[in-house]
């Protein structure tokens, strides 16, 4: 074969080994070059979206994140309680645990008015977030409102209902009241809490002090009463917890960053027992979520409302509509000898008014036979755990010395004297009574006493197995005892006899009666 006859099969060879190509499609130089580059480009990094306060899931986050308050750096009041709180970490979960149902509201509201975020922290501040906690300056509830201030910010208080533990209406009566300092103090917001603890007359005259005297006006630079100078640091220092969570080595439990509660309203007075049926809750449930209700139903002209699991809200007022006007249980009562409308209003946890009421009384004249209409609840008394009655009776039950004793008021007596003549402080007094040196006293009142010795006493617990045919006077008159005591002692008001086996303890003076 001739030589170019070899080239020419050679050439063709290669031709059918190539890929196939298409002449419109022949890549230049440049457009090579240039698809390279982008082949080997790298893909920009888009940093992850920044959550606003209001998207983060924990709720103790979406608040931290808008504190605005400075942290002293080198205060040793807020260095101590800064180390306080994260030395007792269960403190904060126990706070952390009683503001989960009411967190929400209350950030919301600070939110809407464009207040500083460290308001939360009030109320762990005040009472730990305990909707139920009284001092012994009167304050009560959450915000801690002393009977003044509540009736200035308009927080009603009567038999059935203390609006300084509702905590929706003290909510919204502390933000008007921290509004009005903030206004005052001209936007110095350590200034205006510490005016919320020691009220703003004080701050304003420690602070015309100072100019005075040519010195600073911010609150570290103010003389003010130890608590207040221990206040405004401790909300610091919690805040200052709270948003360097990781930094302090501390794991505060999360809430969850949406709402719990809603209100809802009758607009008729309820049984709290009944009430609680409808929304498909315990009645202990309830009245946590309503600590303001003192008694076994919300009062009679208002406020109705509650505060119940969102997710319970349609059921609850479906009930209500379906069951308006039968919120409150009525008896037929026939007056007896000895009966006033006082009488018959205690005897049912109720008041003469509302009796009044029931019945277009225009007076408290009543006869003996006549039939009255009183409302009553529906469930034993002990069925309503958290009612002002069943609160009192386990502070009273606690124990403060090796026995108890009861005192019933009299016309006259103040704290002062019944200490004195018991020979204990009226500090001690006021505590084991659950109220504050400063309440008044009622005639017919019953105080508990605990002491570890009596001129001449000797008190033991006794307990006493009932047997067939006891009853509470016969009891009463074997150990030398008050049959209201008996009753008291064992929890039995509502229970009409007794039974066989059934035991009662009781508080012996065990030298009037011998050995027991």
């Amino acid at each position: 074969m001739k030589p170019f006859i070899w080239i020419l099969v050679l050439l063709l060879a290669g031709c059918q080994t190539a890929p196939p190509h298409n002449d419109s499609a022949t890549i230049s130089d440049k457009d090579a070059t240039t698809a390279k580059t982008t082949a080997t480009k790298t893909v920009p990094f888009v940093p992850p979206k920044q959550l606003t306060p209001q998207e983060q899931a924990d709720l103790w986050k979406r608040i931290s994140m808008q504190f605005t308050l400075p942290i002293p750096d080198d205060d040793p009041t807020v260095n101590y309680y800064r180390t306080w709180y994260l030395t007792h970490p269960d403190h904060l979960k126990t706070v952390s645990e009683r503001a989960a149902p009411f967190l929400y509201m209350i950030t919301t509201r600070i939110e809407d008015r464009g207040l500083p975020l460290e308001l939360t922290l009030l109320p762990v501040v005040e009472s730990a977030f305990d909707p139920f906690a009284y001092s012994f300056g009167s304050a009560a509830g959450l915000w801690q409102f002393i009977p003044m201030t509540a009736d200035r910010f308009g927080l009603e208080r009567n038999y059935w209902y203390d609006g300084r533990r509702d905590v929706s209406a003290a909510t919204d009566a502390a933000l008007d009241y921290m509004t009005y300092l903030g206004n005052r103090f001209d936007g110095d917001w350590e200034n205006a809490i510490a005016a919320y603890n020691s009220g703003g007359g004080r701050v304003s005259s420690a602070i015309r002090k100072n100019k005075n005297a040519g010195k600073p006006t911010d609150f570290f630079s103010l003389d003010l009463p130890k608590e207040t100078r221990s206040y405004v640091p401790k909300l610091l220092a919690l805040a200052d917890i709270l948003a360097n969570e990781e930094e302090y080595g501390v794991q505060i439990p999360v809430i969850d960053n949406k709402p719990v509660l809603a209100s809802v309203d009758p607009k008729e007075q309820l049984d709290l027992a009944i009430a609680a049926q409808y929304a498909g809750i315990s009645v202990k449930e309830l009245q946590s979520y309503n600590p303001g209700f003192n008694q076994w139903a919300t009062a009679p002209d208002g406020p109705h409302e509650f505060l119940i699991p969102i997710d319970n809200v349609d059921q609850f007022n479906q009930k209500a509509a379906e069951n308006r006007g039968k919120g409150i249980k009525l008896i037929r009562y026939q007056v007896k000898s000895g009966d006033t409308l006082s009488v018959i209003a205690q005897k049912n946890q109720t008041t003469t008014k509302v009796i009044q009421q029931a019945n277009d009384l225009k007076g408290v004249n009543i006869r003996i036979g006549q039939y009255l209409l009183v409302p009553r609840s529906t469930q034993n008394n002990q069925a309503y755990a958290l009612s002002a009655q069943n609160r009192l009776a386990k502070t009273q039950s606690v124990a403060r010395g090796k026995y108890k004793t009861n005192y019933i008021v009299t016309k006259g007596d103040s704290f002062w004297s019944i200490a004195r003549k018991n020979n204990i402080t009226v500090d001690a007094l006021a505590r084991w009574n659950g109220m504050a040196p400063k309440d008044s006293l009622r005639s017919g009142q019953k105080l508990v006493i605990w002491k570890d010795n009596q001129r001449g006493a000797v008190i033991r617990t006794v307990y006493y197995n009932v047997r067939s045919g006891d009853t509470i006077g016969d009891i009463a008159e074997k150990f030398k005892v008050k049959s209201t005591d008996i009753v008291e002692w064992n929890g039995i008001a509502e229970q009409k006899y007794l039974k066989p086996g059934q035991k009662l303890k009781l508080y012996v003076d065990v030298t009037k009666v011998g050995s027991v």
